[in-house]
């Protein structure tokens, strides 16, 4: 049995995840983890029996021991909670699908004790990358990516082992506005932004994706996993999200790989790597497939992405400013107290009045954190 813990339990990421382990049946799901979602996480405890569950609030924990009193589960708050779960000696995997910074610490936990990571947070990398890597590697840890498009190039790696990789292209959906210029996008409202032309996914990852933010997020996340510089890293608008990622090496080849937009599969290829399982569902079909089409992004409508590979050519703790404004305009924005093209124009504010720190550690990334939150609330 493969004995798994899950941060985000109650997520896109963490209920497909759990799927996977009920289809399978030989993986153990000893700890999950969830914000504040008590009856779906009741629910999943009931299904999965646990040692371990955890909540972030006090109060809900509090609410979820009495739901469960008649289950032998312990359960935690807060993040000592989930530094408790990231920890525990009876997980192999830890699965880490919050959304936020929040992933941080429980992440480096996880790694300290020795486990691999099936890393679903792009904040993680995005912020802390630096610390994140190294760690992994002095450990000899696995960091896993759940993202469709770093499992792809993860997958394009395999059995290349020394040979150089000249660029790595990462595809894009292009999201529901692709296409349109700015001056469309000035009346876009919240439902509008939600439709996914492809992909099922959390509120906030969908409105990463309509604004692009979301690939500029995967670009600095690809530099860390596959330790290649920025200028190596290639965006590729592909509409039909059936090719999700590719390398390119010295020599010209490309190889990439291709299936249908399902996260179940490199949610399962990071659980059971290096090995691959039968998947249930609908198979890609060549004969069926009209086009395949290939496009040049467009930065100036989508300042988002040109604004991440400019926080990442700096570095330091310009990428946490990056990060954390994101997050927060796009609450701003889900909430309709911004407007949909404000979110790129917070960020770009966010990153020029942030004192620049060269190496970060983890509390002067979590101070930034905290200081483009309190310069948002003071403006908008």
């Amino acid at each position: 049995m493969k004995k798994i813990a899950i941060l985000g339990s109650t997520g896109s990421i963490g209920t497909q995840a759990l799927e996977i382990a009920r289809e399978q049946k030989d993986i153990e799901v000893v700890a999950l983890a969830a914000g504040r979602n008590v009856g779906l996480l009741e629910s999943q405890i009931r299904e999965f029996r646990p040692q371990i569950a955890g909540l972030w609030g006090e109060e809900e924990a509090a609410d979820l021991r009495e739901r469960v009193k008649d289950i032998p589960v312990r359960v935690v708050a807060g993040m000592e909670g989930l530094l408790e779960i990231a920890a525990m000696p009876q997980a192999e995997i830890l699965v880490t699908a919050v959304v936020g910074m929040i992933g941080i610490r429980p992440t480096i936990a996880a790694i300290e004790a020795g486990k691999d990571i099936a890393l679903a947070n792009k904040e993680t990398l995005v912020t802390a990358g630096h610390i994140i890597m190294p760690l992994a590697e002095e450990k000899g840890v696995h960091i896993l990516p759940v993202d469709s498009e770093h499992s792809a190039v993860f997958q394009s790696l395999n059995g290349e082992r020394g040979n150089t990789v000249h660029k790595i292209l990462l595809t894009a959906s292009g999201g529901p506005f692709r296409g349109k210029k700015r001056e469309e996008l000035a009346g876009i409202q919240v439902e509008d932004a939600l439709k996914h032309p492809n992909w099922a996914m959390g509120r906030k990852i969908t409105i990463d994706s309509a604004t692009m933010v979301n690939k500029g997020l995967e670009v600095m996340e690809a530099k860390w996993l596959f330790g290649v510089g920025l200028d190596q890293i290639q965006v590729v608008v592909h509409p039909q999200s059936v090719i999700h990622s590719m390398v390119e090496y010295e020599d010209g080849a490309v190889i990439a790989q291709l299936g249908l937009p399902d996260m179940r599969l490199p949610i399962q290829y990071a659980l059971y790597y290096p090995h691959r399982r039968s998947l249930p569902g609908e198979r890609l079909d060549f004969y069926k497939l009209s086009s395949l089409t290939f496009e040049k992004p467009d930065l100036e409508t989508f300042s988002g992405l040109r604004l991440a590979f400019s926080a990442m050519e700096r570095g330091g703790n310009l990428p946490t400013a990056y990060n954390a404004a994101n997050e927060k305009a796009v609450a701003l924005f889900l909430e309709r107290k911004i407007r949909f093209l404000e979110i790129p124009e917070i960020i770009e504010a966010c990153m020029g009045q942030c004192r620049y720190l060269e190496h970060p550690g983890v509390d002067e990334i979590l101070e930034t954190e905290a200081g483009v939150y309190a310069y948002i609330e003071s403006r908008w």
